[in-house]
């Protein structure tokens, strides 16, 4: 299976994906290139920027992946 189908599986079963979430559950590393692989392929995908801290403490922010149309679920719920 390739790594685009295993991130889609995950948007669409699960939810939103983060890089490290990526890097830990399945081994990808190049999370924002396997999103720019399903989006050429015309997957509506949103990139949301989220604030969370760093094993220092130190505030980082990163990006949280999920698909337009579990947003527009949500509004309409």
């Amino acid at each position: 299976m390739k790594q685009t189908d295993v991130v889609l599986r995950h948007l669409q079963d699960i939810g939103p994906i983060t890089a490290s979430e990526a890097m830990q559950e399945y081994g990808i590393y190049r999370l924002a290139s396997r999103i720019s692989d399903l989006k050429a392929a015309g997957v509506a995908i949103e990139r949301e920027m989220v604030a969370g801290k760093n094993r220092y403490g130190d505030t980082t922010h990163f990006a949280r992946y999920r698909l337009k149309e579990a947003i527009e679920d949500e509004l309409q719920s």
